[in-house]
This record gives structure tokens, C-alpha cells and sequence, in this order.
């Protein structure tokens, strides 16, 4: 197997990732550091967890609102009807609809980054699931994006809001801001982001729990956290 090639450009910032492990803080002055591509990068956050999502007791999957939001524009789209749908482009939804924007779905409409959809439309929506499901966009009531509270979940995802699940190798991958963000506010999300996962440890884990974390850019190497450094801290 042939060993990945990185460009010039990489090698020079994977130069610049010196310890084997770093704190919090350390980590992320480093991803500043670290992060010079042409554009405003994503910070991501890997968590690698002791869990198995083959067995139904160990899956992961939650929302986190991050205190210092994503650094992104979420274009949101509702499924409702009747006076629900008025609420929803109130609430500021970017696209709302009921039968005719199913139809569109169907026909391959995905101009949205989350779908919300109220109870009473899910029995519609269930042959949109093959589509959908693998891109991460059916509606959920763990999610928080199947509710008749249009207007407070549409506030809370164009807040900040996140889902995250465990994917089938049992790592969380989460985006925490944009290397633009200051350090402090880096630091708050990753720490929403610590304190959910916690929260929401699932009733099956067994042994150790928390694996690795790492923080990376877009197009960035990535920069491994000490795990005990992190689960210390508490938002101030």
C-alpha cells in the first residue's frame, strides 16, 4: 500500500506539530498557527470513543448548541402546514414548504444544511429516508428537528446548534467555529462540545470511555489534545 502524498505545503505545518500530546489551549494557538489556506477554515474536533455502534446501547447521537455559534449560515428548510408554515418563515426559516417542497426533495432538491419537520408531516416525509438518511438530513426528534416548537428550534440551529453522531468507526467528528474565531471562543465551543458528549454517554459504554482527541483545519494536520486536560475544564 503506498503511503499518502502530502503537498510541500502540508509537510511544512506537520513540522510545526512537535509534542505528542498538547493542552486545550496549547492545541489551539497551534491550529491558528497551523491554518493558512486562502480561506476562512473550519475547525473540527475528533473525538474517538470506547463504543460500539453495532450494539444499540452504545450509539451516540445528540445536538450541542455552541456558545460562540459555528461561523456559519445555516440555510434551514421546514416541512409543516397550516398556520405552522406562517410560524416558520416568521421564526426566519430560508426555505418552508409542505407537499410541494416533499416533491421537490424527491426530485433532488437539497439546497439546506437542516431539515425540520413537525410531527404531523413525518407519515409524508418516510419515502424521503433513502435520500436523506445517508446525508445526514432526516428530520429527528433526538435531533431536535422534529418539533411543533418551530420557532425556538429555528432560532437555536441559526444560533449554533449542532447534531453529532458516532459514526461506524466510533468517532465523533464535530465542527467548533472557524480558525478565525479568538482562542477563547474556540475554547468555549470545544468545551460545550466535551460537556454534551459527557452528558450523553450512552448506557452501554464499557471501560474507557474517551479514546483520543484531535483538532484539525480544513486543511490542516492534526493536533492530538490531552484528554485529561480537556474533561478538567469548565465553562467560565
Amino acid at each position: 500500500m503506498s503511503k499518502p502524498k502530502f503537498s510541500r505545503r502540508y509537510r511544512q505545518l506537520l513540522q510545526k506539530v512537535k509534542q505528542p500530546l498538547y493542552s486545550p489551549v496549547d492545541a489551539i494557538n497551534l491550529l491558528h498557527e497551523v491554518s493558512n489556506a486562502n480561506f476562512i477554515e473550519t475547525a473540527d474536533v475528533h473525538i474517538s470513543l470506547g463504543l460500539d455502534p453495532k450494539y444499540a446501547d452504545q450509539q451516540l447521537r445528540a445536538t450541542v448548541t455552541l456558545p460562540k455559534g459555528t461561523g456559519k449560515n445555516i440555510r434551514l428548510a421546514v416541512i409543516a402546514n397550516g398556520e405552522q408554515v406562517s410560524e416558520a418563515i416568521k421564526a426566519g426559516s430560508d426555505i418552508v414548504g409542505y407537499e410541494d417542497l416533499i416533491d421537490e426533495i424527491a426530485k433532488g432538491r437539497l439546497d439546506f444544511d437542516k431539515l425540520i419537520a413537525t410531527p404531523s408531516v413525518m407519515p409524508l416525509i418516510a419515502k424521503l429516508g433513502r435520500l436523506l438518511g445517508p446525508r445526514g438530513l432526516m428530520p429527528s426528534p433526538k435531533a431536535g428537528t422534529v418539533t411543533n416548537n418551530l420557532s425556538e428550534a429555528i432560532a437555536e440551529f441559526k444560533a449554533g446548534k449542532l447534531e453529532y453522531r458516532l459514526d461506524r468507526t466510533g468517532i465523533v467528528h464535530v465542527p467548533f467555529g472557524k480558525v478565525n474565531f479568538s482562542s477563547s471562543d474556540l475554547l468555549a465551543n470545544l468545551i460545550a462540545i466535551k460537556d454534551s458528549i459527557e452528558k450523553n454517554k450512552p448506557s452501554g459504554a464499557r471501560g474507557k470511555y474517551w479514546k483520543s482527541v484531535y483538532i484539525s483545519g480544513t486543511m490542516g494536520p492534526s493536533i492530538a489534545i490531552d484528554i485529561n486536560l480537556l474533561r478538567e475544564l469548565v465553562q467560565s
